[in-house]
């Protein structure tokens, strides 16, 4: 491949430029660069968090191609999304450099059973991709909008409110099973006079609790009082946030959403926080931009004469998803006059079972699009009831 070949056209024309692709891992950084005056690619490792020498290489690199060239270089980077999250796009982008981060599904691989995978080949076919995207060809990868420091952080208490409450969950479930084991089956760890009644427990065979067992049971019902004290502390950090002055354009009309999907009946706290934070802080072009995102995008397998459905694509965020499932559970619930819930009776009827759920999928579907709009243009779903 010759120098045409790394050039970006631009609004002003066609530049040269240089192409950088990270592979990111805890122990080190694995660099990719190529640049417009040399056909080949050059790779650098780096110890893992050390962008002060990312930084320094990439501005090396980038003169060499000026004084080779005698025009001035556009450098282009990208990376993958992962454990590192954004900050490093950040450091990119303040010191001037087009940096994507990108889906790692996305990138299309060897299909062979037994394909080479190196982190040395991986980079590189980063670097082609980002070249050949730059070039202008279409659908190479999905490139992930990258949150601001203040949405991200917005994000925080309810993702730690998802985290405490499946810790809560394995607490309970593993107070119940100590319980089981002595035969004891109606003791609930979540009810208010839990200890009265552990004091008061008996085995199947009529023995009163062993002391270890009653010890180590009084152990987990302490840390799960403590994760019942961060949950209502988590949940009183998120309404706390909603009725404080925003800090800006921004936050104001993410809580402007939020307040918005609440006033809706069968929108809770917890999802009108999810879908406002996780979903509609962005801007979507049409309803299947929109689906694709969640991950409610149908996925079909066509060739030839073959032709069969595989379900929703669960490629988008998983956590918004699985809030739209349970609210179309409870829209049905307590949105029945609705003309979405009549939909979903006239095809379902009274039937149980997987058919149900498979519906109850294109209902979220069908709902996530009905708040898209209300969002945007105030349009309530038909047949809606708000609350008073």
């Amino acid at each position: 491949m010759g120098s045409v070949q790394t050039e970006i056209t631009t609004a002003a024309g066609v530049r040269p430029a240089v192409y950088v692709a990270i592979e990111l891992s805890e122990r080190c950084w694995l660099i990719a660069l190529r640049g417009p005056a040399v056909d080949r690619i050059s790779l650098h490792r780096l110890a893992a968090g050390d962008a002060a020498g990312l930084l320094a290489l990439i501005e090396r690199f980038r003169r060499a191609a000026v004084e080779a060239t005698g025009t001035e270089v556009a450098v282009l980077a990208c990376q993958e999304a992962g454990y590192d999250g954004f900050w490093l796009h950040r450091v990119l982008m303040a010191a001037g450099i087009a940096s994507h981060v990108v889906d790692p599904a996305s990138i299309h691989v060897d299909r062979r059973a037994r394909r080479a995978k190196t982190d040395r080949i991986d980079v590189q076919a980063l670097l082609r991709t980002l070249m050949a995207h730059h070039r202008g060809e279409g659908r190479v990868w999905s490139v992930v909008r990258a949150p601001t420091p203040e949405e991200e952080d917005a994000r925080r208490p309810h993702r730690e409110r998802q985290n405490l409450i499946k810790e809560r969950g394995r607490h309970v479930n593993r107070i119940k099973g100590l319980c089981a084991q002595q035969g004891i089956l109606g003791y609930e760890p979540m009810r208010a006079d839990r200890h009265e009644r552990l004091a008061e427990l008996q085995t199947g065979d009529g023995r009163p609790l062993p002391p270890c067992l009653l010890a180590e049971i009084r152990r987990e019902l302490a840390r799960l009082e403590l994760l019942l004290e961060q949950i209502a502390e988590v949940e009183a950090m998120r309404e706390a946030a909603l009725k404080a002055e925003p800090a800006g354009p921004a936050e104001a009309a993410r809580v402007e959403r939020t307040l918005a999907l609440r006033r809706l009946l069968a929108v809770g706290p917890e999802t009108s926080t999810v879908l406002g934070n996780e979903v509609f802080f962005r801007r979507f072009e049409n309803r299947r931009q929109l689906a694709a995102y969640v991950g409610l995008a149908p996925s079909p397998h066509m060739s030839g004469g073959l032709s069969r459905e595989q379900g929703i694509a669960k490629s988008g965020n998983p956590r918004a998803r699985t809030a739209l499932v349970e609210l179309a559970w409870l829209w049905l619930r307590h949105q029945p006059g609705s003309a979405l819930s009549e939909w979903f009776v006239r095809r379902v009827g009274a039937q149980r079972g997987r058919l149900r759920r498979i519906m109850v999928v294109a209902l979220a579907r069908k709902l996530l699009v009905a708040l898209w709009r209300y969002l945007e243009t105030g349009l309530v779903p038909q047949g809606a009831t708000l609350r008073a």
